[in-house]
């Protein structure tokens, strides 16, 4: 697939800040640079994310990726994976996020957390009560509203890059974990 909307360019310094932090630009980055405002808010709007502390960092991980693969956005699985590594999460786990149905090295809590993200992802919303019930009680009320947040913020992100045409950068070649494949019976978004 092809950029469906031309790169733009970044001002200096922080072109400099993505490539120290990702070794290269981002197209994601790029791409919605097109319109300045839109790229700055949306990348303050994603390390305000990143500063919310109600849900375990590993969590949230996995429910990003799990989203990603039911939107099939390669870009955001391939960068989840780097971020992984560089978090210090569980690397055999973000490796097995696409096929986790299948997997056996999830914990119950993560489970309902990716069915969870997948839910709020598919439309219409498939979210249930007992789904929302049990992850309060785990979580807590800033908990279930924090994963919430994060997963539609999620969502703006991979539906954005694949209508985009923004595909993997190759950012997992440095993780050296085996990535699984997404299973069939999973379904798409």
């Amino acid at each position: 697939m092809a950029l469906r909307v031309p790169r733009a360019e970044l001002p200096g310094e922080m072109r400099e800040a993505m490539v120290k932090q990702f070794g290269e630009l981002p197209e994601p980055v790029e791409v919605l640079f097109n319109h300045p405002d839109v790229a700055v808010d949306n990348l303050e709007f994603a390390a305000k994310a990143a500063s919310w502390r109600a849900v375990d960092a590993s969590l949230k991980s996995f429910a990003h990726m799990a989203v990603a693969a039911l939107v099939g956005c390669s870009w955001c699985l391939d960068a989840g994976y780097f971020q992984a590594r560089n978090e210090d999460l569980d690397l055999a786990k973000a490796g097995q996020v696409p096929r986790w149905r299948d997997s056996d090295v999830f914990s119950p809590l993560e489970r309902e957390v990716m069915a969870y993200a997948e839910a709020m992802s598919v439309t219409p919303t498939a979210v249930t009560d007992a789904q929302a019930a049990s992850l309060l009680a785990q979580l807590g009320s800033a908990g279930l509203v924090e994963l919430t947040a994060f997963v539609g913020f999620v969502n703006l992100s991979t539906r954005a890059n694949t209508a985009h045409g923004v595909t993997s950068q190759g950012f997992s070649e440095a993780c050296e974990i085996p990535l699984a494949g997404r299973t069939e019976a999973a379904g798409r978004a």
